[in-house]
């Protein structure tokens, strides 16, 4: 059976942000950026290859409008269903991220051990590069054991205004 996926884009303080959305949940959300677009259908040809185009948009505008509320900083939590398309551990991991409250932190290391995995702290991170809808699986809230930011697929400036955006306060 092939999977119905709606694409939109939504226009951000941070730039355009494209997403992707199945029956089942959001799928993808791709950083702002020269071929963003290209990079979601990319990513749709490789974890959804059976996918059709849909204009039944329900879920999509819901996740626009989520969105919308975060960046306005009327939202704290979304409660969008996501459809993650990835190894188990990756799953935990994405999964995991979703519980870190708006406004705080943790590092890789702490959501290891909270994953009953600590040792997998790199393993953590490299999940978290992984993860196909940031910001609504919050990737941008696990920094470094010493508080520093480490890679972002939006870049180290889009994490740290993210971060800034939910009164975290950094010394950068």
């Amino acid at each position: 059976m092939r999977k119905q996926v709606a694409i939109g884009s939504l226009d951000t303080p941070i730039g355009r942000l494209w997403m992707a959305c199945s029956e089942q949940g959001v799928c993808k959300l791709v950083f702002p950026g020269e071929g963003a677009k290209a990079m979601i259908e990319r990513w749709l040809a490789v974890h959804q290859p059976t996918h059709t185009l849909t204009s039944a948009k329900t879920l999509l505008e819901r996740t626009e409008a989520e969105l919308d509320e975060y960046f306005e900083g009327t939202r704290r939590a979304f409660t969008l269903p996501l459809d993650f398309q990835g190894s188990a551990f990756q799953q935990r991991v994405w999964r995991a991220l979703t519980h870190i409250p708006h406004g705080h932190t943790t590092s890789y290391g702490k959501l290891a051990h909270r994953l009953d995995a600590p040792k997998a702290a790199r393993a953590v991170g490299a999940a978290c590069g992984a993860n196909p809808v940031p910001i609504i699986a919050p990737c941008h809230r696990v920094l470094g054991s010493d508080g520093s930011l480490h890679g972002f697929g939006g870049g180290l400036p889009v994490k740290a205004w993210l971060l800034r955006h939910e009164g975290v306060l950094l010394d950068l």
